[in-house]
């Protein structure tokens, strides 16, 4: 079928495109951009009026959690939380059950999602074998079954000569290497921030230098081998420091942030709402700051969600036992774009970071409206403002902090590999 989208103001970064057009789709590709009224006509016509059309979302940090875990997530309703969210395309991390770390679990991610996905599914395989830190993976033949990335996300590679070899081959095959910054010594039995708040609350704190100190190590082994690294989740403005330094070296790093990280402050956690426990954990005002200042001077590259859906019973326990993590896929735009009210980007640069640079990093043909590229669209009104309800997730996961906040930023539809989804 045949899908012309008009009326809309089109942006992509890619492109330096900004401004008025409609864009004919068919098939599965983009036919081409056209001056508003000048394309030829389609079997469907979307009205994009009063909104901004763009390059399909690409998250390169989500947990899918199949297999193993399907009772907090699937393939299927993770791709289709994404797509409600903007997202067509998912990077998923490999600490599943069992773990990404063999040609056969990468397959069947890759044939589960080519069945049951609503998006683009990329697979990142782990460093090392059973996340365990203590021997590298199969890399290159997981890189040769689907994997673009290798991370153990949720556990850090401890191990620095571990590290180095990663790196040493992000190298040789070109794919970066994903790194889950945490000293786990420092970190160890801390549910929260160390600081004044975790004091008043009574929870045992985590330090800003269990994250910064593996952010050096790291930078400095990157400098050592000349790979390719990537720090995810930045929470600390000791960690974009070091990384702007690293950077201005000519270290090959780039990193990202999350939502939470320039939206939410450990002060927050006085309500001891679980849904605001996440790894590493959300830090103070002047971390937040700098967070700010990080994604507008282009320290921080990305903005990807971590989005790490658990079962309801998982969040509903005391505070010290509830699990580590945020469904982040349904309301990631919608809080980039109070950044963009801030006046720390402007709306280009956010779903530059939102698209092309991420499909970059991991080495995807993504993030574009070039024509015949794949038909990947999001279609936003940006000031239509709604009220966030988590129950309404279409993820399993409904352990969101942002539950009945108002945020301007609908995602009024989106286009997948040429598939239309829209919602009221």
């Amino acid at each position: 079928m045949n899908i012309l989208i008009k009326n809309g103001h089109v942006i992509d970064p890619a492109r330096d495109i900004d401004g008025p057009g409609d864009i004919l789709i068919k098939g599965r590709r983009i036919e081409g951009l056209y001056p508003q009224g000048k394309a030829p006509d389609a079997d469907r016509t979307v009205d994009a009026s009063d909104c901004i059309v763009i390059p399909g979302l690409v998250d390169m940090h989500t947990h899918l959690r199949e297999p193993g875990f399907e009772y907090k997530e699937t393939i299927h309703t993770g791709t289709v939380a994404a797509v409600k969210g903007g997202f067509t395309s998912v990077c998923c991390m490999p600490n599943t059950k069992p773990i990404n770390d063999s040609v056969p679990v990468t397959q069947f991610i890759l044939d589960k999602a080519a069945r049951e996905g609503a998006c683009s599914v990329y697979p990142i395989g782990a460093i090392t074998t059973g996340q365990q830190g203590e021997e590298l993976s199969e890399l290159e033949a997981l890189l040769k079954a689907g994997c673009i990335a290798f991370s153990d996300d949720g556990m850090p590679v401890s191990n620095s000569l571990i590290m180095r070899r990663a790196l040493e081959y992000s190298k040789i095959f070109n794919i970066p290497i994903i790194s889950h910054c945490e000293d786990l010594k420092l970190s160890e039995g801390g549910v929260m921030n160390e600081g004044f708040v975790s004091t008043i609350v009574g929870l045992n704190g985590i330090p800003k230098a269990a994250e910064e100190t593996m952010v050096a190590r790291d930078l400095s082994l990157c400098e050592l081998t000349g790979g390719r690294l990537h720090i995810a989740h930045v929470s600390t403005g000791g960690s974009v420091k070091l990384i702007k330094d690293a950077k201005a070296r000519g270290i090959n790093v780039t990193a990202e942030t999350c939502p939470h990280y320039f939206s939410l402050t450990d002060e927050s956690i006085v309500s001891y709402d679980t849904n605001l426990k996440v790894n590493p954990p959300i830090r103070t005002a002047d971390d937040v700051a700098a967070i700010k200042e990080g994604l507008k001077d282009g320290t921080i590259d990305v903005i990807a969600t971590d989005h790490a859906p658990h079962h309801r019973d998982e969040k509903n326990r005391e505070f010290d036992a509830a699990a580590f993590g945020i469904s982040g896929l349904e309301t990631a735009f919608a809080l980039g774009l109070q950044l963009v009210d801030q006046g720390f980007l402007d709306l280009k640069q956010l779903i530059k970071k939102m698209t092309i640079t991420p499909s970059y990093i991991m080495g995807l043909n993504k993030g574009t409206l070039r024509s015949n590229s794949d038909a990947d669209i999001a279609v936003i009104h940006t000031q239509k403002r709604v009220k966030i309800d988590s129950e309404q997730f279409l993820s399993k996961g409904k352990n969101s902090p942002f539950h009945n906040w108002t945020l301007k930023g609908t995602v009024e539809k989106t286009i997948s590999m040429g598939k239309l989804y829209e919602w009221k």
